[in-house]
């Protein structure tokens, strides 16, 4: 089993940190480690360090237990209190209360806690203990082309999910059933598994942590409670995303009984025959005849919306690069817009005439590149070792 961290050192707070400071610290790290304020592929991770910096702001914020760790350190929390209890009585409402805009609602540490089997924040007496819970976030991947990611575009997408059954609204039960108090768990919906010194509350394995057995299934989902769908779905894609990007829609993944999860769409930009992506920037090609790369001109270019003129200077040179400013992808994140490099390929004519070639000698000759006829490679070499 690792080591636990020192619950001061999650939370960055000093020993002598006063009650006030032990809950700034935690609201602060609370914000960096919302599952919800994360890449989709770092929400696991993100969970893991909320539910550790949650555990060292449930203990030093409450003088009791901190007084307790203090004095013996984890040893002496883990005796006294089994892991669920060690999160009752801690004051997550004045943290998390005036936060709700930021993305903190009531379901978030029943989403990073669910999964254990237990009721973290509930109470310590009887009772049903029926959860309302989110549904499950699904994951999607979908092909754009580089135009639509250059302008945006609106993409339907088919999403197969589950959806709570319409006919018994999630519960599995017939409608007018019966609903009879779990045996097993006397209506709680959880069992205590004692071990030595601790005590593990764990979700009812016979009622699922209902708190209640039914009659009658309802026959329409055998008892699940959910019955697989598939939507069409409308996804508005930004203009500027790259592969990559992970666009989240609210509310359109799995039902549960407290609502949908999200929708993470992943996008893989295709590949374009003519352009090139670097970051914001495009890379194309452009081609020119030798008199325009000599004496200079103008020239049509492509771009990802539209076709624009192009100054060429006289003496462009073959791989010169040029630059058409914010030509390129949007940020996506509002810095400048990208630019369009361009870059230029000289057309060498291969079927000249002897009137041309004659002219391009002419040429030749007034640069003083060479004069008379032209030698061969070997009639120089001989020349060169005379």
């Amino acid at each position: 089993m690792p080591t636990k961290r020192d619950y001061y050192e999650i939370l960055g707070a000093a020993k002598s940190a006063t009650l006030d400071e032990i809950k700034k610290a935690y609201r602060n790290l609370a914000l960096q480690h919302h599952p919800d304020r994360v890449p989709h592929e770092k929400k696991k991770e993100a969970e893991e360090k909320f539910k550790e910096i949650s555990e060292a702001y449930a203990v030093l914020s409450d003088s009791q237990k901190r007084a307790l760790y203090d004095q013996y350190g984890h040893s002496g929390i883990d005796q006294r209190y089994a892991y669920e209890d060690i999160f009752k009585g801690a004051d997550f409402g004045s943290i998390f209360g005036d936060m709700k805009d930021s993305g903190f609602g009531g379901s978030i540490f029943e989403e990073v806690f669910g999964d254990m089997g237990f009721d973290v924040f509930g109470s310590s007496g009887g009772g049903k203990r029926e959860r309302a819970r989110r549904g499950r976030d699904l994951q999607i991947e979908i092909d754009i082309t580089l135009q639509e990611a250059y302008s945006g575009a609106e993409k339907t997408i088919t999403v197969p999910r589950y959806e709570l059954c319409s006919t018994c609204q999630g519960s599995g039960a017939k409608p007018g059933a019966k609903k009879n108090t779990c045996p097993q768990c006397k209506g709680n919906g959880q069992v205590v598994m004692s071990s030595g010194f601790f005590q593990i509350r764990q979700t009812c394995p016979k009622c699922r942590g209902a708190g209640y057995t039914i009659s009658q299934i309802c026959s329409s989902c055998n008892g699940e409670g959910r019955a697989r769908v598939t939507r069409k779905i409308e996804v508005k894609i930004p203009a500027g995303v790259d592969t990559g990007s992970s666009l989240r829609v609210r509310g359109e993944g799995e039902a549960g009984t407290q609502g949908h999860g999200d929708l993470y769409v992943l996008i893989n930009v295709l590949p374009h025959s003519e352009f090139e992506r670097h970051n914001n920037d495009v890379l194309s090609q452009a081609s020119i005849n030798l008199t325009t790369a000599l004496l200079g001109g103008e020239i049509e270019v492509d771009t990802l919306d539209q076709k624009v003129r192009m100054k060429i200077p006289q003496g462009t040179q073959p791989g010169k690069i040029f630059r058409l400013k914010e030509k390129g992808m949007v940020d996506l994140h509002g810095y400048a817009r990208g630019d369009q490099l361009v870059r230029v390929n000289v057309e060498i004519p291969k079927d000249l005439n002897s009137q041309e070639k004659n002219l391009i000698e002419e040429f030749a000759s007034l640069r003083g590149e060479f004069s008379g006829e032209r030698q061969s490679f070997s009639e120089k070499v001989k020349k060169a070792f005379r």
